[in-house]
């Protein structure tokens, strides 16, 4: 992946960018493979926000995409790499050999005519699923399942990868993106590679309308709120926030308060946490 860089012909392209798409090989989607999501705008079934700052956007469209990778033994090929408005990475489309077709996410290395395969006997490349217990130590996976066959829930945005670094009975010792050290049943499958588009992170916004296209609606402060509406609110001028620290608009502490459950089940998992 490659990024674009805007000159300076309006304030809106001063420092914007944007990606090139070089890798993505066609705008057509697979109709089999694609279905209409309810955008709910942030609001829940009694039509209460629960989720501020969400709502209009493009038009778009779910794609299906594989993340259970339980097409056993059955070769597959890759047809095209296609853009997802759902996610940051890119998804490639496979044509198995039994005429099924299904979307995974991109691997970094994979390109139109790869060979690819699932199965617990299938060779160490980029873009196969195993089980975490068959790929040896030090490889660089993605796409990884939490639970046997539930499929892939960790490691899914663009330019991430986890890494095998122990081995011990039935779990296995990964370190994730986030600097997190966590053990996972041996059985659980995961695809090895790291995601493609791995520039995603430098891509800036450069102006307020492209922030709306993506369905973000705006921000406001809460120290220019009145206190009815935010903690912050209220003052003559330029007031402090007048707390102790910083608040939620419903009063919770903000900035670097943990919010994780202190009873989670999964905390005797977690080795080392998350930097």
């Amino acid at each position: 992946m490659a990024i674009r860089l805007y000159k300076s012909y309006t304030p809106g392209t001063r420092n914007r960018t944007v990606s090139t798409f070089n890798e993505i090989t066609t705008k057509k989607t697979t109709k089999s493979l694609i279905k209409k999501v309810h955008s709910s705008q942030g609001r829940n079934n009694r039509g209460v926000i629960t989720s501020r700052h969400r709502g209009g956007g493009h038009k778009k469209r779910y794609r299906i995409v594989d993340f259970k990778r339980n097409k056993y033994n059955i070769p597959g090929s890759v047809s095209s790499i296609e853009y997802d408005p759902y996610r940051n990475a890119r998804i490639a489309l496979i044509n198995y050999e039994d005429g099924d077709k299904r979307y995974i996410l991109q691997p970094r290395s994979i390109k139109i005519g790869s060979k690819i395969i699932a199965g617990n006997d299938s060779p160490i490349e980029v873009g196969n699923a195993l089980p975490l217990e068959k790929i040896p130590l030090g490889t660089a996976v993605h796409n990884i399942e939490i639970r046997p066959k539930k499929g892939g829930q960790i490691v899914r945005a663009a330019g991430t990868y986890a890494q095998i670094v122990a081995k011990e009975s039935n779990l296995i010792t990964l370190k994730l993106p986030s600097g997190e050290v966590r053990t996972i049943n041996k059985a659980c499958y995961a695809t090895i590679g790291q995601i493609g588009n791995i520039d995603h992170n430098n891509i800036k916004i450069g102006k307020a309308g492209r922030k709306r296209w993506l369905g973000k609606r705006p921000k406001v402060r809460g120290v220019v709120m009145n206190p009815i509406d935010h903690p912050h609110g209220g003052g003559e001028g330029r007031s402090p926030i007048g707390k102790p620290r910083p608040v939620t608009p419903w009063g919770k502490p903000a900035l670097g308060q943990k919010t994780r459950k202190k009873k989670k089940y999964s905390n005797m998992y977690i080795l080392r946490r998350r930097k």
